[in-house]
């Protein structure tokens, strides 16, 4: 009897150690305006490629909205300025329309409905949820920004999308 209970104990750590190691990495974000209030949810969900995002927004102006990942995990009110610049471990111009490739935070518009309201899943390639340079949680963090204006694609740094009306810190 203690032989089978010991087996049967082994085996279910061992399912629990796969189950462990097949999870993926998640991390999430709250998006909130400049007075504090929430307009929204961000997941993020590592695979092998990068990092799929999956976000719900409400409250925003309709229409074309720049957002991006950017360098420091802070949102300070009043213009998220401590948010910092984008995402750029790799030194890229700005803008999935540049010819000398894009920031590793670029992402295309958010185009939010007359409702207010903007739902959708996005990929960014080459970014993870571990703890290097590439990591959306590296040392210092980094956050989700959705800026005024649309990103016009190609503009260096900014994609001249305008003030900053939302953070997230991106946390696990």
């Amino acid at each position: 009897m203690k032989a089978t209970s010991l087996i049967a104990g082994v085996l279910l750590i061992l399912v629990f150690s796969v189950y462990a190691e097949e999870a993926p990495k998640t991390a999430k974000a709250t998006l909130r305006n400049a007075s504090g209030d929430t307009l929204g949810k961000a997941v993020f969900i590592e695979d092998p490629n990068g990092v799929k995002i999956v976000m719900n927004v409400y409250g925003f102006p309709p229409g074309p909205h720049g957002f991006h990942i950017h360098t420091t995990g802070q949102c300070d009110p009043s213009d998220f300025a401590s948010a910092g610049g984008h995402f750029n471990p790799h030194g890229k111009k700005h803008g999935l329309n540049n010819p000398d490739g894009s920031h590793a935070g670029d992402l295309p518009n958010l185009i939010v409905a007359f409702d207010g309201t903007a739902t959708g899943e996005w990929f960014l390639n080459g970014v993870y949820l571990g703890s290097d340079e590439n990591s959306l949680l590296k040392p210092g963090g980094t956050a989700l920004v959705i800026h005024e204006n649309a990103d016009d694609g190609m503009t260096d740094p900014s994609g001249n999308s305008g003030p900053r009306i939302a953070c997230g810190v991106i946390a696990k």
